[in-house]
C-alpha cells in the first residue's frame, strides 16, 4: 500500500535533512547540560545553544538573542506569555479562531476577561471590530497568525498597528506560520511572538519558545523557579533573560534538532518553501474543486491560506472518513476538532468536526494526485 502523510498541522514528516544527525550527535558525542560544567563539551553545548537564539532572531527579525527563551513547545510559551502578563481585572481581546493553547489559559485566569472578536465563515477577520472591542481595561491582544483548522491567515500586521496606536501589548501565536511565513515582529508590532519547533520549522517535538521585547518582559513574573547554573548562591530567581523563564535543564537535544531545522530554513528561504507550498496548494484546490458531496472550510484559493485543507465530506461520518483514508489508500490525516472548538462553531463545523489535510514542501505532486482521486472515491461512495 503506498503511503500519504497529511497531517503536518498536528507535527511536520519528515523532518528538515540533518535533524536526526545533529540530535544524534549531541546524545553520542557531546551529552553534557550547559552553564554547569567548565569543560569542552560543556562549551559546545552552549555556542550551539546561543547559536540557536541567534537563528531565530534571524527568522523572526528580532535582535536580542538573550530574549528568546526555550520552552517545551508553544502550549506552555502561550501559558508563559498569558499568566505571566496578566493582572487582576485585565481584559484582552482574541479571535474567534484560536487554539485551545490561548483559550484554556484565559479560561483558567478567574480574574481576567476576554472578548472574542467573531471572524467570517471562511475564518476571515475583520480588524474594524478588533478596535471596536478595546476597552478602558484592556491589557493586550492575543491571536494566532493562522487558523490551524481552516488555514486562512489572519491580517496581524493591521492588528498590529491597532495595538501600537493603542499602546496595547500584541501577543502572536505562530504554531502554523513560523517557516512559511515571514514571521517579523518589527513589521508585525508584536510584543511577544510564541514558536513550535515540531511543525513549519521542521524540528523535532518537545522543543518550542517565544521571543519578548523589553518591554513586555519589564511588565512580567517568571513562570517556574529553580536551578539555571546562574545566581547559585541566592535562592531567588534571577531576574535577567533567559535565566528569568528557563528554569531547570533545557532540551539540549531538541534545540540541536532545531538548529539544524533553521539552518535548512534559512538556506533555503522562507519565501522559497512558501512559493514550493503554494503551487502545491493550488494543485490540491485545483482537485478539490471537482468534487462533489464535500465543502472546504476557509478561502478557496491559495492567496492569504497556508497548506491546511479542512473537509467535510456530506453526510458522511468525518471520524470515519478518516479512518477509511488510512486503512484502504495509507492517507495520514487528522479528524475532530483539532483542540479549537471555537474556531469550528465560527466555521460551522461544531460539533461534527472536519477532516483536516495539511501539506508540507516535501509533499509531492504525486502525493496530491492520489489523495484527491481517493478522495474522490470516498466522497462518492455509496452515491
Amino acid at each position: 500500500m503506498r503511503y500519504v502523510y497529511m497531517d503536518n498541522g498536528a507535527t511536520s514528516y519528515p523532518k528538515a535533512p540533518g535533524v536526526a544527525e545533529s540530535m544524534s550527535d549531541y546524545i553520542l558525542n557531546i551529552g553534557t547540560n550547559i552553564n554547569r560544567g567548565a569543560y569542552e563539551s560543556s562549551y559546545r553545548a552552549e555556542h550551539t545553544v546561543y547559536e540557536t537564539r541567534e537563528l531565530l532572531c534571524e527568522l523572526f527579525s528580532f535582535n536580542k538573542p538573550e530574549n528568546v527563551v526555550f520552552t517545551k513547545n508553544i502550549t506552555e510559551s502561550l501559558n508563559v506569555l498569558i499568566k505571566c502578563l496578566l493582572k487582576e481585572k485585565d481584559h484582552v481581546i482574541v479571535s474567534s479562531m484560536e487554539h485551545n493553547a490561548v483559550m484554556r489559559p484565559l479560561n483558567a485566569l478567574k480574574n481576567i476577561e476576554y472578548t472574542k472578536v467573531l471572524c467570517s465563515e471562511k475564518g476571515e477577520l475583520n480588524v474594524e471590530d478588533v478596535e471596536k472591542a478595546i476597552r478602558e481595561n484592556t491589557r493586550a491582544i492575543i491571536m494566532t497568525h493562522a487558523s490551524n483548522v481552516c488555514g486562512s491567515i489572519l491580517d496581524l500586521e493591521k492588528v498590529g498597528q491597532v495595538c501600537k496606536k493603542h499602546k496595547l501589548f500584541f501577543i502572536i501565536d505562530s504554531a502554523q506560520t513560523a517557516g512559511f511565513l515571514d514571521v517579523d515582529i518589527n513589521k508585525l508590532n508584536a510584543d511577544a511572538i510564541g514558536f513550535t519547533g515540531h511543525k513549519s520549522l521542521l524540528g523535532p517535538q518537545g522543543i518550542g519558545g517565544f521571543i519578548v521585547n523589553d518591554r513586555m518582559n519589564s511588565q512580567m513574573t517568571s513562570f517556574i523557579e529553580g536551578g539555571t547554573g546562574s545566581l547559585s548562591d541566592t535562592e531567588m530567581q534571577p531576574d535577567y533573560m533567559p535565566d528569568k523563564f528557563e528554569a531547570g535543564t533545557l532540551n539540549i537535544p531538541g534545540i540541536y534538532g532545531l538548529n539544524s531545522a533553521l539552518k535548512y530554513i534559512l538556506n533555503h528561504g522562507v519565501s522559497n518553501i512558501r512559493e514550493k507550498e503554494i503551487f502545491l496548494m493550488s494543485r490540491f484546490l485545483e482537485g478539490l474543486n471537482n468534487i462533489n458531496s464535500i465543502k472546504l472550510l476557509g478561502r478557496d484559493t491559495s492567496k492569504d491560506r497556508t497548506g491546511i485543507f479542512s473537509i467535510d465530506f456530506i453526510n458522511k461520518d468525518n471520524g470515519l472518513v478518516s479512518y477509511e483514508l488510512c486503512k484502504e489508500y495509507g492517507i495520514m490525516t487528522r479528524s475532530g476538532m483539532h483542540c479549537a472548538p471555537s474556531a469550528h462553531k465560527t466555521l460551522g463545523t461544531f460539533p461534527k468536526g472536519t477532516v483536516r489535510f495539511s501539506l508540507s514542501h516535501f509533499t509531492s505532486i504525486e502525493d496530491i494526485d492520489y489523495t484527491i482521486d481517493c478522495i474522490n472515491k470516498i466522497a462518492n461512495k455509496g452515491r
